[in-house]
């Protein structure tokens, strides 16, 4: 495993929120962070945090609906308390863990990252959580143990979208051990220094940053540890579009566009698109896991 990620940031230099938005944040290309004495950070790009409504307001969470505006205006009818996770299979101590007792054994961090969807547009966000390693330690991994596959909240009457047939449902994720035991990759519970709002995936949900966003599932309520691969919603949907590791990579197209370039959050539909940097910008960092893979077969 990895070294322990540091943040070198804290939240005084995030809010308030104005405070943030109007000065030129510093951010390195590990993550959108200062990432200031460790090891592989890559150079600043001086890009700047999306607001609170932007992030709020333009994201994918199709159990609510699939235009970006949906999840804004259908998800204040998903009920987060009370909040079970069930955590299962190659564990020592498997069981149905109540959120509050999860996050009483934990240390929340700040971690401003990059967010890459695979639609080819991209925004920086400022999460408030904790490293997923930190709970999968608490709960034992057994040494048979290779992937962890996660399940989002199926409750059809407060979750319109899970009424139609866009995916099958419940949304289902998955990642490589290695990969979720990494120091970037986290569970998220707010943005901004406030609760994680619903269209987000309150109250809990996972952030890899270096994968397209649609790896970082929503809602969690089931994390299970296996010795095979998992399936997962958007490879099912499609197989050819949509890879098990989803890593962002410039040079491998999605069939439908190209992913060598995006378009930034907040610059407007006629701002000049920018080039999308291997895994997100994060290559220093999660490059090794993939040592001797081929990227573009294993996409």
């Amino acid at each position: 495993m990895a070294g322990r990620w540091r943040n070198d940031l804290n939240w005084s230099d995030v809010t308030p929120e104005h405070v943030y938005l109007n000065r030129r944040a510093v951010m390195a290309g590990a993550g959108a962070l200062a990432l200031a004495g460790a090891a592989g950070a890559a150079r600043a790009d001086d890009m700047e945090p999306n607001s609170w409504d932007e992030i709020t307001r333009y994201c994918n969470f199709y159990e609510f609906g699939t235009r970006k505006e949906d999840p804004w205006h259908n998800a204040g009818q998903m009920t987060t308390d009370p909040w079970v996770v069930e955590i299962d299979g190659l564990v020592d101590r498997p069981g149905r863990y109540d959120l509050g007792d999860i996050l009483a054994g934990v240390s929340i961090e700040e971690r401003i990252y990059r967010l890459r969807c695979v639609e080819a547009w991209s925004m920086v966000v400022p999460w408030q959580g904790f490293e997923l390693a930190d709970l999968l330690t608490r709960v034992g991994v057994q040494p048979s143990a290779k992937y962890v596959a996660f399940q989002t909240l199926y409750r059809p009457e407060e979750m319109p979208g899970q009424r139609g047939r866009v995916l099958d449902w419940p949304y289902v994720e998955g990642l490589r051990l290695d990969e979720a035991m990494h120091p970037l990759t986290i569970l998220a519970t707010g943005l901004y220094d406030r609760p994680l709002p619903n269209q987000n995936g309150a109250p809990i949900r996972l952030v890899v940053p270096w994968k397209y966003g649609f790896k970082s599932i929503k809602s969690i309520v089931r994390i299970t540890l296996t010795a095979d691969q998992p399936p997962t919603s958007w490879n099912i949907a499609a197989p050819n579009e949509y890879g098990f590791y989803a890593n962002v990579n410039p040079q491998v197209d999605h069939p439908r566009w190209s992913q060598a370039t995006e378009r930034r959050i907040g610059g407007g539909f006629m701002s000049p698109r920018v080039p999308t940097r291997m895994f997100n910008g994060y290559d220093a960092e999660v490059a090794g896991l993939y040592a001797g893979m081929d990227l573009a077969k294993f996409f």
